[in-house]
């Protein structure tokens, strides 16, 4: 297995970014789209839990649009069709704090979809 093949990361980053952009314009549809639609696809977020697309997509139509700032963003690709990104973010809504994401990606039909994601939030490290 290849880890880190440069033109299956470029892709990844690449859904990753389109990702990030859908999110801040809060464009569910386009993060519908993103997202494994299965009942097995899980997202935890900073006080939420879903648990199948069913759960997500009712978040998302009731997500208020927020902005954020991203650091330290670790994308790896294990063969041609899975990969994770772990990223922190900081919110002007969480002043003090230091959210983290991480997100396993998966190839399916040819568009790199999430199929878990977990994000949190926790104090600032000293």
């Amino acid at each position: 297995m290849i880890i880190n093949d440069p033109g299956i990361l470029a892709e990844v980053q690449d859904a990753f970014d389109r990702y990030e952009t859908a999110l801040l314009a809060n464009d569910g549809a386009t993060l519908d789209a993103m997202f494994v639609a299965a009942p097995e696809t899980v997202r935890y977020g900073v006080s939420e839990i879903q648990y199948g697309i069913d759960e997500i997509r009712a978040f998302r139509a009731i997500q208020q649009p927020f902005i954020r700032t991203l650091e330290r963003l670790v994308i790896t690709t294990y063969g041609d069709a899975v990969a994770t990104a772990s990223t922190l973010f900081h919110r002007p809504d969480f002043p003090g704090q230091v959210g983290r994401q991480m997100q396993t990606w998966i190839k399916q039909d040819g568009s790199w979809r999430v199929a878990a994601a977990h994000v949190s939030m926790m104090a600032m490290p000293a």
